[in-house]
């Protein structure tokens, strides 16, 4: 077995007089979630589609299990774009029993499955229901079985949420951690930043073409903490320069909420100590950063970087 089940190698796609892909390298693990990210136009769906076989790349390779694509490779791959494309007429049962036996199940095992699927996420009324009748969110279920019915080994989400209530976007995290306790690699792609916070082992983020940010999540969250720290508490508190203090708000009388950052020469246990000291501690926690704090900040200074000469 190869050490990532998905590695792209300096890809490279161009449109015409446009880069959708410039030297575009990263390595998805196997058995991970897969954060790809970034904002619209940054090529995301670019690299998605060349995954897909839908187009080639201009330069570069992406491999699959160690091996350069291949059109037998598209067997293993289930793919959920972020545009859904089931057929309005036909009935919902009809229609992804055709959609499996277009990824090599037999009739027989895809009713099987399907059938297996209807009764766990709840719909076996649908079966007979054309996919015109069908809500937005309802839809988005049929193609979410229609997507991985087949047990690919890689599954590609675009925006999965997308048309679902809060109580079906949980019930769709919940299959889709269960699909990787199954063995199951996933790449999801979203701008949903509290979605990666919940799933994503590891991230990429693409801007301008470009991969400007990757690696394993916590080490993102650590690589930019800035050493900052939210303190409450009672009293009155004199610090040394080198933790600067920003004052947050007065929760209460006399209790003081503030930011204090920790520069050079200071010290956490330093810091603990002065404040024990002069005050009684309420609430004392490390600014850890989000991800849309991070991913804003990321594309904002690769935007600022293309600017300069």
């Amino acid at each position: 077995m190869a050490d990532f089940l998905l590695e792209a190698r300096d890809v490279v796609k161009r449109y015409a007089t446009h880069t959708a892909l410039d030297r575009v390298s990263l390595t998805i693990p196997h058995g991970s979630i897969f954060g790809l990210l970034g904002p619209n136009g940054a090529g995301k769906t670019s690299l998605i589609r060349i995954i897909n076989q839908i187009t080639a790349p201009d330069e570069g390779e992406v491999l699959l299990n160690g091996e350069p694509l291949q059109p037998r490779h598209i067997a293993h791959i289930g793919y959920l774009p972020e545009e859904r494309g089931l057929y309005k007429k036909m009935k919902v049962g009809d229609q992804l029993i055709y959609l499996a036996r277009l990824k090599g199940l037999s009739q027989r095992d895809a009713t099987e499955r399907l059938k297996q699927w209807f009764i766990k996420l709840d719909i076996r009324d649908w079966w007979d229901k054309k996919v015109e009748d069908l809500s937005k969110g309802m839809a988005q279920k049929c193609q979410f079985i229609a997507t991985i019915v087949h047990e690919p080994s890689l599954i590609i989400l675009d925006e999965p949420f997308s048309g679902f209530d809060p109580i079906n976007a949980n019930l769709l995290k919940d299959e889709i951690l269960e699909l990787k306790q199954k063995g199951a690699t996933i790449i999801f792609s979203t701008h949903r930043m509290e979605s990666v916070e919940e799933l994503c082992d590891e991230i990429a983020l693409i801007n301008r073409s470009k991969v400007v940010l990757r690696g394993e999540k916590r080490a993102i969250k650590r690589q930019f903490m800035d050493n900052t720290y939210t303190v409450m508490y009672r009293g009155e508190v004199s610090l040394p320069a080198v933790y600067e203090e920003i004052p947050v708000d007065r929760p209460e009388p006399g209790v003081s909420r503030v930011r204090i950052r920790i520069g050079e020469g200071g010290s956490l246990p330093e810091l603990i100590n002065l404040l024990n000291s002069q005050a009684e501690i309420r609430y004392f926690s490390e600014n850890v950063p989000s991800f849309n704090d991070i991913f804003i900040r990321v594309v904002g200074e690769s935007a600022t970087e293309a600017l300069l000469p």
